[in-house]
């Protein structure tokens, strides 16, 4: 099955821009970037971010502050003030040998930087290349982590697959098979993380009075490390 996927890769893989470096810290930023947010919305603020902050030591040198509003718009802000974090931990010690020591960044994304940066001999697993493993059956080697998270995206999607275009349908178990929607996220409208969003946008102008918003919003933003409070006013991290 590697050599097949391979192959299918080399004629339909996408060019994404993180894929043009060997970069760890441009790696990161673009594997964090992609936490629950599109690849079409991610290339833009992935080129415009490293053309601010070409280098993790420009990053660590910028404030936090800086970091949420420009990450303003891709939801998820406590991304921002964690790869500031981690950033600034790299900037002061280096890259540790477990990359899951640094803010944010849990097994998948240590595994994907160890890949695609480190050149390193191991798969990360996310949620594309579970699926494929799942349906197929088979265990895939750590050469295929590009190719799978392509097929999963364009191919072997999650409720109809098109398996008329799999490159691994002769041999996959699941072939024809159709899947169950997943259970719905509640409504975005009024919920509390649009209620976040809203007083977290308000807050960087600099001049939200605390008894103008939600308490409840503020000590939530403020646990992230994306708000805080002096003298009654509700501003971004200096």
């Amino acid at each position: 099955m590697d050599a097949a996927l391979l192959s299918w890769f080399a004629d339909h893989g996408r060019d994404l821009p993180w894929r043009r470096t060997r970069d760890p810290y441009a790696v990161l930023v673009s594997e964090v970037m992609l936490q629950q947010t599109q690849v079409e919305r991610v290339i833009p603020r992935y080129e415009r971010w490293l053309e601010r902050w070409p280098t993790v030591h420009a990053l660590a040198a910028a404030s936090p502050a800086d970091a949420i509003r420009e990450w303003q718009g891709l939801g998820y802000n406590r991304r921002a003030v964690n790869l500031h974090r981690a950033a600034s931990a790299v900037a002061e010690r280096g890259w540790p040998d477990d990359l899951t020591e640094l803010p944010g960044v849990g097994r998948y994304t240590a595994d994907a930087v160890r890949a695609f940066a480190f050149c390193e001999p191991v798969l990360p697993r996310d949620t594309n290349v579970l699926r494929i493993e799942e349906r197929t059956g088979h265990r895939f080697g750590y050469a295929c982590g590009q190719a799978l998270m392509d097929l999963g995206r364009t191919v072997c999607v999650a409720r109809i697959p098109r398996c008329g275009g799999c490159p691994l349908a002769r041999s996959c178990p699941s072939r024809g098979r159709r899947y169950d929607p997943r259970r719905k996220q509640s409504p975005f409208a009024g919920s509390f993380r649009q209620r976040r969003g809203e007083t977290l946008r308000r807050a960087t102008s600099g001049n939200l009075r605390v008894r103008d918003v939600d308490t409840d919003v503020v000590a939530s933003l403020e646990r992230d490390g994306l708000v805080e409070t002096r003298e009654g006013v509700v501003s971004l991290p200096a």
